[in-house]
């Protein structure tokens, strides 16, 4: 169903049933590869269900997450820009579904419709707010808070309560060792705001848990809000 993802939900009825005809809908199982760094961008992608995650890597190899994107937006943002190419990783974090669009089409139609055209723009400011709200914890948050805000931010493009991810995965998210997020989840769990066991996490207070991400969590929700009132 197309409303789920809110973005589409967020289209007038005539720009819907001119986009829907050219998308088709798929699986996004975990790990998927949706594009790597300097390569051509052939598809765009608007998830239904289940997380991208959007990561910078280093000519080194060190990766960074700098973005997660649920049902509220579309990956790889650039290409509304006329981008042919992402400098980012985009991989599936969470298995789901969704629906995929070939860049140029999406580009055509952008064209031909300026209104959606300015929708869309709207999801660009919202994203690049959120790429600069993760440099700023990246910066100045401990490890449970940056996790915390993590946590939080996935919380909110699920359906439940549960996330299944390894502490290897855990680590790149946050550019630090395992260890680091061992011992970061240990100190979540202990205040009660989660249970972790064998690469899963159960949010079980979510007041408390934002209570503790502090400014680490909002910045960028507050952006999406107030760009997409009805869809937040």
């Amino acid at each position: 169903m197309i409303r789920q993802n809110r973005l589409l939900a967020a289209l007038n009825q005539e720009d819907r049933e001119v986009l829907l005809p050219r998308m088709v809908e798929m699986d996004l199982p975990q790990g998927l590869e949706l594009s790597m760094p300097g390569m051509r961008v052939d598809h765009c992608y608007f998830p239904t269900a289940g997380i991208i995650s959007t990561v910078v890597v280093s000519p080194k190899g060190n990766q960074a997450e700098i973005g997660v994107i649920g049902r509220e937006g579309m990956s790889p943002s650039s290409a509304i820009l006329g981008a042919d190419r992402n400098p980012y990783r985009t991989v599936i974090q969470v298995s789901g579904r969704g629906w995929r669009i070939p860049r140029d089409v999406l580009l055509e139609t952008l064209e031909e419709r300026p209104a959606l055209r300015g929708l869309f723009l709207h999801w660009v400011q919202v994203f690049s707010c959120q790429v600069a709200f993760s440099a700023l914890s990246n910066a100045v948050h401990i490890v449970e808070e940056r996790l915390a805000r993590w946590i939080l931010m996935c919380h909110d493009r699920l359906e439940n309560d549960r996330l299944d991810l390894t502490h290897e995965f855990l680590a790149i998210m946050l550019a630090v060792r395992r260890a680091s997020v061992t011992n970061a989840l240990h100190v979540l769990e202990g205040h009660g705001f989660i249970y972790s066991h064998r690469g899963t996490i159960i949010v079980r207070d979510r007041a408390a848990l934002e209570a503790f991400a502090a400014d680490a969590y909002g910045g960028s929700e507050r952006e999406y809000a107030r760009l997409f009132p009805a869809a937040a």
